[in-house]
């Protein structure tokens, strides 16, 4: 199956309740019948809150859309109290985790290691990491490419080690545009996710890079093919900002090469 031209991933947080949720997703849902979403050319992906997954993963059957977790544990099974297996994600119909989220990282002391175990176990249980990495403060395009690198490769590392294979979403997220009120500047963003597709990945390994921290309608126009889409948090909160955002991936998607 051909991998889509752009993606579009929407993470709710901890934003709405169950039933807004399942209200979001429904409008959403309207979103998987237009043409480039059905072609495969845009894919769409959703990572609701973990109680909300299986009636998410019902109003989405049938459609293109996938649907992901905002975490999963690094552990098989076992006494892992409050946490969530990738066993179990898999068997609710998840395809995606959301792993290394900088809030994670920063809230819950989340590190290398720990990541590097949820990609393995992420990879294990066939579901595609969504691997949140980017720097914490501002540099040069060059000072960002090889921060992210040397944290790309360590959150591989165990993966690498167990010979684990699949597809990465690597969302690039510069941790001081996450919640700003504008993302990165568009030559920033261009030139880091640039180098990013250029890197070296593992044997059985495929990356594709996607934006993500404050990314809106206009963006993914602007950022052109130097990214293979965007990570989408509050501006995907409403239907209709994401719908236009679906107009200009599907335009875009359009001038790509297939």
């Amino acid at each position: 199956m051909a991998q889509p031209k752009i993606w579009l991933g929407v993470s709710l947080k901890m934003y709405f309740g169950y039933q807004q949720t399942l209200a979001w997703c429904r409008e959403v849902a309207t979103l998987a019948q237009h043409p480039a979403v059905q072609r495969g050319d845009v894919g769409l992906f959703v990572l609701p809150a973990y109680p909300a997954i299986p009636a998410v993963t019902e109003i989405f059957a049938g459609t293109p859309v996938r649907v992901g977790a905002q975490d999963v544990c690094q552990a098989e099974n076992g006494a892992w109290t409050g946490e969530v297996s990738a066993s179990m994600l898999q068997e609710l119909g998840c395809s995606l985790a959301e792993i290394g989220h900088a809030e994670r990282r920063r809230h819950f002391h989340e590190d290398k290691t720990q990541i590097a175990a949820k990609v393995a176990m992420a990879l294990r249980y066939r579901l595609t990491p969504v691997l949140c990495i980017g720097e914490p403060q501002q540099g040069t395009p060059e000072q960002a490419i090889a921060l992210c690198q040397q944290q790309l490769q360590e959150a591989l590392a165990e993966a690498v080690q167990h010979n684990l294979h699949g597809e990465v979403l690597f969302a690039y997220e510069p941790q001081w545009a996450i919640g700003a009120p504008q993302p990165a500047p568009d030559s920033y963003i261009r030139a880091v996710c640039s180098g990013l597709q250029q890197l070296t990945t593992p044997d059985g390994i495929t990356l594709r890079v996607i934006y993500g921290g404050s990314a809106g309608p206009g963006l993914i126009q602007r950022l052109g093919g130097d990214v293979n889409g965007l990570f989408l948090g509050r501006f995907a909160h409403d239907p209709q900002a994401l719908a236009q955002i679906v107009q200009e991936a599907s335009a875009l998607a359009e001038e790509l090469p297939s």
